[in-house]
């Protein structure tokens, strides 16, 4: 499918402001997706929301086809009136420019729980049909996620390996028991889900009002600790017990000199082929009913994956294996026709990689950062070097903020300070930078290039450092914490970035 000339920007709800540690779907949701619209963008990317897990990371979620209750706003709460606004009199004292998870984990669930107890309640009427309605049209999935979620839960928040046996093995008998045991614990699940997709389903309403499009986030794999995994282990390289055989990866590359070990089991390709892919129709179907364009995240793990054996303890003894290529994208297009995927094509990408993207019309993507240095990617990264079926970007949620990149060493790279002189050197030239700000420089040469798409970080337009970096590959903790002021978002801003979007045609 190819994309209207446009641009837009990169920014995760939990990155928005607000009162309540971190940022939700709520008002100053509304409010920048104002902002998109005054500045001329006519694209919002999000990150995965699914519900997060380890790390706070949104790419490992506990479902693939939940959402994060911690999205949820508490404000729509008190207008709905299952909080009060005494409920939200005392918060604590939270930063402003990075979320505590661990303090807003804690402050938002008490709130989160007073508001289920209360919708229960007070459900009656047409409030009770639309709900019973969401629980019948998802029942797919709703009812594993909301049992799995009690169950975590009830068992102290462990994964579901170290469960009750029988319950972890989901034994009909045992589903049964935990089912009753649980029922108030799992309505509460699904009523946070019910009233997440009515935020989210708001929000996109506005958004679409005023011709923004939304583009997701698919990451090609699922967290073993999910939902997803616990419901259907069948369809992963698992052992007898649940635990993963084979785990992902990827091998030393620009970030890492020892790769990077992810640890999400691998699937058993061979039986989701053997059913016509259901899962993954299944998936899709999800993500397309929320978002409008979809990042397809790994993209060259569809054509082959690289597979590291459990219990490695970097990603150094893996190797490729193959995927199930275009035959998964053929199933999916016979499903949904065109599909509104951008195919995240960065790192070891081969020839045979490249003919799927182009059999299907994918666009692929382009980072600007990555377009001096000794990445062999680099010369595709130049915007002269273009093609129109394209998605590029200053950096992406795994890069440092442009500033961060341009005043920082070799930091997270392998590169040397040799190569990373040579690579400003030539940014410069290339650029042609005579004292304009160096994230300025690299957003007019993309929206000045033939791609289609130009996607911008906010941090970039905020002219921002590595502190408000949001991911470093391999750090297991710190990361997806960064959030802009509500002050920072000024009129001028829309203007600069509204002035390039008319200059370029935008």
């Amino acid at each position: 499918m190819r994309f209207p000339r446009s641009s837009g920007v990169l920014l995760h709800p939990t990155s928005l402001p607000g009162p309540y540690g971190a940022g939700d779907l709520g008002p100053e949701a509304h409010s920048f997706v104002e902002f998109l619209a005054e500045s001329g963008q006519k694209i919002w990317q999000v990150l995965p929301l699914n519900p997060t897990g380890y790390a706070d990371s949104p790419y490992q979620g506990l479902s693939a086809f939940a959402g994060n209750p911690l999205l949820l706003s508490l404000d729509i709460l008190v207008e709905r009136g299952w909080l009060s606004s005494e409920d939200l009199s005392e918060v604590p004292d939270l930063p402003t420019t990075s979320i505590d998870y661990g303090a807003v984990i804690a402050f938002r669930m008490a709130k989160l729980r007073k508001a289920a107890s209360r919708f229960f309640v007070t459900l009656q009427g047409s409030g009770k049909a639309e709900y019973e309605g969401f629980c019948a049209e998802q029942a797919a999935w709703l009812g594993d996620y909301a049992l799995f979620m009690a169950a975590k839960d009830a068992h102290g928040g462990i994964a579901w390996t170290g469960w009750e046996p029988e319950l972890a093995a989901r034994r009909p008998a045992a589903l049964a028991r935990w089912s009753v045991r649980l029922a108030e614990e799992i309505a509460t699940h699904k009523f946070w889900q019910f009233e997440f997709f009515r935020q989210w389903g708001a929000l996109r309403d506005a958004c679409q009002r005023r011709g923004i499009r939304i583009m997701g986030d698919l990451p090609i794999y699922v967290a073993h600790d999910s939902a997803d995994v616990w419901t259907a282990r069948e369809l992963f390289w698992l052992d007898e017990r649940g635990d993963p055989l084979k785990v992902s990866g990827v091998p030393p590359d620009y970030f890492s000199g020892t790769g990077q070990l992810w640890g999400n089991p691998t699937y058993r390709w061979d039986r989701m082929q053997e059913d016509g892919f259901r899962w993954w129709i299944a998936r899709l179907r999800g993500v397309m009913r929320i978002f409008d364009l979809v990042r397809l995240d790994h993209f060259r793990g569809f054509e082959a994956y690289y597979e590291i054996p459990a219990g490695e303890t970097t990603a150094l003894n893996g190797e490729w294996v193959k995927g199930p290529g275009a035959e998964l994208f053929e199933a999916l297009e016979r499903e949904f026709g065109a599909l509104p995927i951008v195919a995240e094509n960065l790192g070891v990408i081969t020839p045979d990689v490249e003919a799927i993207r182009k059999r299907f019309d994918f666009p692929g993507m382009a980072i600007l950062q990555f377009a001096f240095g000794t990445d062999p990617q680099g010369p595709s990264f130049r915007p002269h070097n273009y093609e129109r079926n394209l998605v590029a970007y200053t950096g992406g949620h795994d890069n440092d903020t442009t500033v961060g990149w341009w005043v920082g060493g070799t930091g997270d790279s392998n590169r040397s300070e040799d190569d990373l002189l040579r690579e400003r050197e030539f940014a410069s030239a290339y650029l042609n930078l005579r004292g304009e700000q160096i994230q300025w420089a690299m957003i007019r040469a993309l929206m000045a290039s033939v791609a289609d798409t130009v996607l911008i970080p906010m941090q970039d337009l905020l002219g921002l450092g590595g502190a408000a970096r949001m991911n470093l590959p391999g750090r297991m903790s710190g990361n997806w914490k960064w959030r802009y002021e509500r002050d920072q978002l000024r009129p001028e801003l829309a203007l600069r970035l509204r002035a390039l979007t008319k200059l370029y045609e935008r």
